[in-house]
């Protein structure tokens, strides 16, 4: 039994603007212990996808189709059902910790009351099991600094207590949702490393939500690309980054930055995103690739498999993207 399996995922908003359809058909299983990057520009519906999963999305958010955990349907499940198995369970880190983090409230209070609400611990046990989780996460003296507000934390010191916040239940699954945004390239590889030195010691599945491929390569075992909400390639990480099989993953790899290209200009995919109150009748890469013809403009193709392991969802041969 996979630890997660997605089927047919949609999600959309109600806007004064018209209906958003921000994930449309997305299909995953995650076996446990593995490691999914889900890529793609901002706006592809990345973090819609993971609020859905956990039950988190706005007020005029709809979910529809089917999320099992551990062969349970969790997708839209009432709160009873759904509030044990987030944080015991299922874990999320979100983009932004300062805001993620309450500011008038002083981190071991804040990591206390994860422990006291899930596993039934008194004050003093979980501000000392906070402690440990807080040295687990590398924070020079955590004893020291447990009694902190998060304002007197650096932005990866904060991030850091997010992490450990999410991992004090020992859940099973966690979903990172851009984990190194906010921080500089020396601080996102040290919590790259430190999410990988945790996963192996906790031996929990992740869900990694980015648009650095770079750190997917590094990372993940599998990604997923989206784009307009839809999954374009599917695939192991390697094969997608020596063959890439759709011009959206192309344009992704395209645009990251080489060293041995000193001085030439930094390629960029033309256009924009499309807008999501629009109905997609065709492949909605197809106004900014290089490849679309006039079916892409009325066709989607559906997701396919050509390959072990790989399916891509596009109208062109793999020849004629040669």
């Amino acid at each position: 039994m996979a630890l997660l399996e997605v089927r047919d995922l949609g999600v959309s908003f109600a806007t004064p603007d018209g209906t958003v359809n921000a994930v449309n058909g997305v299909n995953f299983t995650l076996e446990k212990g593995e490691t999914l990057g889900i890529v793609g520009e901002s706006g592809s519906g990345k973090s819609q996808l993971s609020f859905a999963i956990m039950g988190l999305l706005a007020k005029n958010g709809t979910a529809t189709g089917s999320v099992k955990f551990s062969g349970k349907e969790i997708l839209n499940a009432p709160p009873h059902v759904i509030n044990p198995i987030r944080a015991n369970q299922i874990a999320m880190v979100f983009q932004d910790p300062m805001t993620s983090l309450n500011p008038y409230m002083r981190v071991a209070d804040q990591m206390a009351e994860v422990l006291t609400h899930h596993k039934g611990m008194g004050k003093a046990e979980a501000v000392a099991e906070s402690i440990r989780m807080l040295d687990a996460v590398k924070i020079p003296d955590a004893k020291g600094r447990v009694g902190l507000y998060p304002h007197e934390f650096s932005g990866g010191m904060r991030q850091r207590v997010m992490i450990a916040m999410s991992l004090l239940c020992r859940p099973e699954l966690l979903i990172a949702d851009e984990p190194t945004t906010a921080l500089d390239v020396t601080v996102q590889a040290q919590i790259m490393a430190l999410l990988s030195e945790l996963q192996r010691d906790f031996g929990m599945a992740t869900i990694l939500i980015t648009h650095d491929l770079g750190v997917v390569a590094g990372f993940c075992e599998d990604v997923l690309v989206l784009y307009g909400g839809q999954v374009m390639e599917q695939s192991p990480v390697d094969p997608l980054f020596t063959t890439p099989a759709h011009p959206y993953s192309r344009g992704l790899l395209r645009a990251i930055p080489r060293v041995d290209q000193e001085g030439e200009e930094l390629d960029s995919i033309p256009g924009s995103p499309p807008n999501m109150t629009q109905a997609q009748t065709g492949c909605p890469f197809a106004p900014r690739c290089d490849f679309a013809r006039e079916d892409c403009l009325d066709h989607l193709a559906p997701l396919a498999q050509f390959a072990p392991d790989r399916w891509r969802a596009c109208n062109r041969t793999l020849e004629e993207l040669a």
